[in-house]
């Protein structure tokens, strides 16, 4: 069972349900994850990263208790980054049980995501 970031941890700007991501915190609340997690590594002078923020809310706020979004500020962690590859942002990562299955490099469209979460739903 994943175990929830306390209110304070939450990203600021975001739904309650988008939650922030560290180093520290990676593996508890994404690899160990009850449902699948879409992380989106961002940083926060990415300008592309703003305009994939608007599609995440809205799958968010459509796929709760089926799919949790998170975001991990590369600059502050860097070590998840570099452990799968991450380059290029903004890039998203669907993890499944305990392993990444999709990943989606560029702000890209609404489509994209959602073809990449039918797996799960």
């Amino acid at each position: 069972m994943t175990i929830r970031p306390q209110p304070g941890e939450w990203v600021a700007g975001y739904p309650e349900g988008v939650f922030e991501v560290t180093d520290d915190t990676f593996d508890r609340d994404v690899l160990h994850a009850d449902v699948p997690v879409v992380l989106d590594f961002w940083a926060p002078w990415c300008g592309p990263c703003r305009a994939v923020d608007p599609i995440l809310e809205q799958l968010e706020g459509e796929l709760r208790g089926q799919v949790e979004f998170a975001k991990l500020n590369i600059d502050e962690n860097p070590l998840v980054a570099a452990r799968y590859g991450v380059l290029s942002i903004p890039t998203a990562i669907v993890f499944s049980g305990g392993e990444p299955h999709h990943t989606l490099v560029g702000a890209r469209p609404r489509k994209h995501y959602e073809r990449a979460l039918e797996t799960w739903l």
